[in-house]
């Protein structure tokens, strides 16, 4: 068992950013992270955890599973330039001043932020976490309480009508099958993000909100934002003080440009903390999920 002390590039918490993203892959507990690889056909647990000092340290069998944990923790990925650019942002500011140190978790495998995108849309995130969780569980093996991230290899072993008896509806799952029989959906990495997001709005059944979670938590690129979030919906509501669309959200995020995707992620944690200089509306009458 290796293991190695990080100290991050720029702000860095992880206490923030683990929050509570815990899922069948892995578990956010007192402080440390545990997960489960898939390297290369081998079942690795790997653990995080940060010192008091702000040195991340990770414990991993190998050399490739320490890369991979690095990525998902976004620990090499400095955001200070977006923490300085939006520091007098009239909504943000104090959001960056609190939460300096939060940035997006990741996921392993862009399949898996593929899956986590289909089951997250029109319907409440309780309901999209069980249904991935059943697909996780359904397709990837598992070693001490936790199942390896999804594949596209593994996902092509359900069929369409699998994946709805696990809850996906039915065009989604349709919509997933086919991605992962016609996709390379790793090599996605090596591309830029704009002619990925654009090849993937392509597709029937992902739309600009699908599009940014793969962005975010499959690719790690923080350029897309989460266009038609339920969260930032409401958001725009109580700016407008009606009911809001997506092309609401789209415009309050084309204000951070190649930031979006990360911007996304400040407002919706603002929001939720009550730290954005907004009144939050009444619950009652508010717009269902925008669009996939």
């Amino acid at each position: 068992m290796l293991e190695t002390r990080i100290r991050p590039r720029g702000p860095y918490s992880l206490r923030l950013s683990g929050g509570l993203r815990s899922d069948a892959t892995r578990i956010v507990r007192d402080g440390v992270v545990s997960a489960l690889l898939d390297v290369d056909g081998r079942l690795e647990h790997v653990a995080a955890w940060q010192l008091p000092d702000g040195i991340v340290c990770l414990r991993a069998p190998g050399e490739a599973s320490l890369e991979r944990l690095r990525f998902v923790l976004a620990l090499d990925d400095d955001h200070t330039p977006f923490l300085r650019r939006f520091a007098a942002d009239s909504l943000l500011a104090r959001t960056l001043r609190e939460l300096r140190g939060l940035r997006p978790l990741r996921l392993p495998t862009v399949a898996h932020a593929l899956v986590r995108a289909l089951c997250g849309q029109l319907i409440e995130s309780s309901r999209a976490r069980a249904i991935e969780r059943r697909i996780v569980r359904a397709a990837m093996p598992a070693s001490g309480g936790l199942h390896a991230p999804l594949t596209a290899e593994a996902l092509c072993r359900l069929s369409a009508a699998e994946l709805r008896a696990l809850g996906l509806h039915a065009r989604r799952s349709a919509t997933l099958v086919r991605l992962c029989r016609e996709l390379d959906l790793e090599r996605l990495r090596e591309l830029p993000t704009g002619p990925v997001a654009e090849r993937l709005e392509r597709e029937r059944g992902l739309g600009p909100w699908s599009v940014g979670v793969i962005c975010l938590e499959g690719l790690g690129r923080p350029e897309r934002g989460l266009v038609g979030d339920l969260g930032l919906v409401r958001l725009c509501g109580a700016l407008r003080g009606r009911r809001a669309e997506a092309s609401d959200t789209e415009e309050l995020l084309d204000a951070y440009g190649e930031w979006a995707g990360l911007a996304s992620v400040y407002l919706l944690a603002g929001w939720s903390r009550g730290l954005l200089p907004v009144t939050r509306p009444l619950r009652r009458g508010l717009p269902p999920h925008i669009k996939p």
